[in-house]
């Protein structure tokens, strides 16, 4: 059950890139409902609503990220949700962030993301990208 639901997320994580490859921004989020939603670490994480909010996000992200990398440990599936195990990694302020984390897809009749949600420790990545946990919004230290 959902093989069809996993491919559809396998696709959207290779759309992310790896060290030689950016990511397809166009693809990303073109795999989302019209009204889709990225919730960037649950609880508490910003919600990016809508494909030109979540456009401007992922593109803001670009801006201080030099590469991303989505890790496939696990996946699991029913008709509508997906749920990955993931092994990440990205480049922040010149350093190499590796991090685990889960993330559930929502997915609407037409394999569309409604709704994506993921859960990892922010202050690891805080840590390891030399980031002060204490004003981060997204992965990014906020203006002072």
């Amino acid at each position: 059950m959902g093989q069809k639901q996993e491919n559809i997320i396998r696709e959207f994580l290779d759309a992310w890139g790896d060290e030689t490859h950016r990511p397809d921004v166009a693809k990303i989020v073109s795999m989302f409902a019209p009204d889709g939603q990225w919730t960037l670490y649950v609880p508490n994480g910003p919600v990016i609503r809508g494909r030109e909010a979540l456009r401007a996000e992922i593109e803001r992200q670009l801006t201080y990220v030099s590469w991303t990398c989505c890790g496939l440990v696990q996946i699991l599936s029913d008709d509508r949700r997906v749920v990955t195990e993931r092994a990440d990694q990205f480049c922040k302020n010149g350093r190499v962030v590796s991090h685990q984390l889960m993330a559930i897809y929502e997915l609407d009749a037409d394999g569309l993301i409604t709704d994506w949600r993921e859960y990892f420790d922010l202050f690891d990545v805080a840590r390891q990208s030399g980031s002060d946990p204490a004003r981060l919004s997204g992965l990014e230290p906020a203006a002072a």
